[in-house]
């Protein structure tokens, strides 16, 4: 079995501070899009920071550890937590990760600390799999104020997954798609109808 962690701590500054998981995508809030995805693969859902609104039973809520941290410190603050040790970490703006991607991902963590989706626009560490290894590198870097997600790619045992590899759960551009401004929200209109 594995966790899965929201990430939902952000300050959406960029959105006028709304919380980004109450958007409504298909009909449903993002957050209930997730919340029903990744119940369908992980026994442990947590939701990391956030105001702890709309929770569904079994759901958990943490708060981070070290604070102020952006999402650093919400991977660090649900490896802590999670009750397993692969624990697949997505961003709470993000509608559209299927069950099966998850499922590969979580798969692919068996031989690796890190499986980290790469595609032509960069890699996505808040739509990958972080293992219990990662907690030490990630604490060290903390402490130290190094902030960057990329880096750690440089202190533990880490699988990219390819943009090919991306290709065989569909549109690449569709599944990581996220909502960071409300200019990205109205596009997300031109994905609901692009399923592959």
């Amino acid at each position: 079995m594995a966790s899965a962690a929201i990430l939902a701590g952000g300050l959406a500054t960029r959105f006028g501070g709304r919380d980004k998981g109450a958007l409504v995508v298909d009909g449903r809030t993002i957050r209930d899009r997730q919340v029903e995805t990744l119940s369908l693969i992980c026994d442990d859902v947590l939701i990391v920071g956030g105001d702890g609104s709309g929770l569904r039973c079994g759901v958990r809520r943490v708060d981070d550890i070290v604070t102020r941290m952006g999402p650093m410190g919400g991977v660090h603050a649900a490896l802590t937590a999670a009750r397993h040790d692969a624990v697949f970490v997505v961003a709470c703006d993000m509608p559209y990760v299927t069950a099966l991607l998850i499922a590969y991902l979580l798969e692919l963590s068996a031989s690796a600390d890190l499986v980290l989706p790469r595609t032509e626009e960069g890699y996505h560490p808040l739509c990958a799999v972080y293992g219990r290894a990662c907690i030490h590198p990630i604490a060290r870097r903390l402490a130290q104020r190094e902030l960057k997600m990329a880096g750690l790619i440089s202190d533990v045992r880490v699988r990219v997954v390819t943009p090919e590899e991306l290709d065989r759960f569909g549109d690449p551009q569709r599944l990581l798609a996220n909502v960071n401004t409300p200019a990205e929200y109205a596009g997300l209109e031109a994905l609901q109808g692009h399923k592959s």
